[in-house]
This record gives structure tokens, sequence and C-alpha cells, in this order.
């Protein structure tokens, strides 16, 4: 039976991994500082004796056990998250990853990190391919996160040239799905809950920005074929659906699922916020024989649904 390591398994893409390896008969260690995870997300699991949990920053510690694979969604990712915790962002992409690094080459176990398409900054090629550098802002707010991810890449890397650490590198672009904090503040959940709740949908410029949407039971078997195919160290993928959407189109469906009116209302656009966002999935089509499966209205309408019941029994006022 395998044995993982999932740091940041209380969060959003880390309690649909857990299910996801759970179900095919994995042994797993969760651990989260409940940061930006919630200790609700993994009460379904706690029955499980596949299942073990501890509470745990991974800036200070990590468990001392060997694993067959760690895989790191540790950092806030949102930026409503991550300008609210700034230095802790830095951190645990910094020092928090090379404490998991040192487990992993302790161990020999193979490593996965999570990384974002945010390392693009706000790109002039487009689609993004991984060979692309990135038009990153290393001194706007949103360095954080960028230049904290980019390194964690870096560090990453480097492990692997210089210890030989079997380390993978998955750039996640825009996921959604259950599990997805209502108050996470990307425009999924944002809008979700503006729209459920009847208030007016904000957003930011004038909506022709684009971000392309992957549904998470996608996103979680690309993570799921990139951890365990052999012959892929040091590689890096583009993790994300290609279907291109804009701002402005995504509250419009949103409104038309939910049968409400569209009362939208327009703010200034966040500086060194991206203007469009597409991954070029070439290599993980290649590499790992995956691609996006989940159209976006239909996983849209499974959110939705998910978020109806949540906001119903604990949001609305």
């Amino acid at each position: 039976m395998p044995k993982v390591l999932i740091a940041g398994g209380a969060g959003f893409i880390g309690t649909n991994l857990t299910e996801y390896l759970l179900n095919k008969g994995w042994e797993v260690f969760s651990i989260d500082n409940f940061s930006t995870g919630k200790p609700e997300n993994i009460k379904r699991f706690m029955h499980d004796p596949n299942f073990h949990f501890e509470e745990m920053d991974i800036c200070k510690d990590v468990p001392h056990h060997k694993f067959d694979y760690i895989i790191n969604l540790a950092s806030p990712a949102s930026p409503k998250k991550y300008l609210s915790l700034p230095v802790e962002t830095m951190m645990v992409n910094s020092v928090g990853v090379m404490n998991l690094l040192n487990l992993a080459d302790e161990y020999k176990a193979r490593f996965l990190l999570a990384s974002t398409s945010e390392v693009y900054g706000d790109p002039t090629l487009h689609p993004q391919p991984e060979t692309y550098w990135g038009n990153v802002n290393p001194v706007g707010p949103r360095s954080v996160y960028d230049e904290g991810k980019r390194f964690a890449e870096a560090i990453t890397m480097a492990y692997h040239r210089y210890n030989g650490t079997d380390v993978r590198i998955a750039r996640i672009f825009n996921t959604y799905g259950p599990y997805m904090d209502v108050e996470d503040g990307r425009i999924i959940p944002n809008f979700a809950y503006q729209a459920l709740t009847g208030k007016p949908i904000t957003i930011y410029g004038d909506g022709s920005q684009t971000r392309s949407f992957c549904y998470v039971s996608d996103m979680v078997e690309g993570l799921y074929l990139l951890l365990i195919k052999d012959n892929l160290d040091g590689e890096v993928i583009n993790l994300g659906n290609p279907d291109e959407r804009s701002v402005k189109e995504v509250a419009d469906l949103i409104c038309d699922i939910l049968n409400v009116e569209k009362n939208y209302k327009y703010l200034p656009l966040p500086q060194d916020d991206p203007k469009r966002r597409k991954p070029d999935i070439t290599k993980a089509k290649t590499l790992l024989g995956w691609y996006p499966k989940v159209k976006f209205e239909d996983g849209l309408r499974r959110t939705l649904k998910w978020y109806s019941e949540i906001i119903k029994n604990s949001y609305a006022r």
C-alpha cells in the first residue's frame, strides 16, 4: 500500500486529492495548520483506517516518517488569502518547501510541488507553455505569492540537480469545484456567493480579462498521474483547462444557471492582475496522457449545487 504525505491536506485541492487516493487504497497522512484549510473538509475521512491527520505548520516541523510520496499543497492560493498572510505565504513557500524536500531526500520519497500559473505573472505570451519565463512584478503586492512559488520551484529543482531528489512540478491553473471555500475570494466562489445571496456581483475591470477553469476532479487526476509516472524526474508540467472564458462570461453563465438577475458592480482592476490566462497543455497530453474531461458548464452546475447547500446552511443572511 503506497504511503503519501499531503501537506495542505485540509485545503480545497488537498481534500479532493485525499478522497481520490483513499478510494485507490492508499494510506494518506495529511497535515495542515488551518491557516486557509478547514477542519470540516476532512471530517468525512476520520473513520477511515487509512487516513491520518495532524495539525502542523511545515515551516516549524514535518512528520519524521518514511513516505513513498510527498505532495506539497501547503500555501494560501487566492489573492484575498495571501495578501492577508504575506509573510506566512513567503515562508511556507521557502522554509516549508525546504523542510519537505529534506524529508523527501532523507527517505528517498518522490516529491510533487504544487506550483501555479501565477509564476507566469501577467503573461505577454499566450497561451503559456512551460518554457515561458513569465512577466512578474517582483516588488508588487502579488509578489508574495508569485515570487514565493517561483522560489519554491527553484529550490525544488536545486534538490533535484544537486541531491538527486525525484521531483515533479505542477503549474496549476484556475481550479474550481466542491470544497473550495465560499470566502476564498476568487471568481467562482465570489460570484456564487453573491448570486446566491442576492448581492451585486463584483466584477473587477470591465470583465474582459480571461481565465481558464479546470474542474477539480480533472485536476486531481492530473496530479495523480504526474505523481505516479516514472521517468518524469525534474519535469515541470502545466495542469489546467485551455477552455478560456472572460470574467463577464463566467458571471453571465452563473446568473443564467441560477436564474437570477444580472446585477453587476464594476470595480477597479487590482494591480498586476493578469489580463489573459490559458495553459498550453501539450506536455500534459504527451507525457501524462492527460486532458480535462469535464465541460465548464457541467462542472459549474455541480459546483453551484454544492455552494447552494453550503450557503443555505451556513451563509445566507
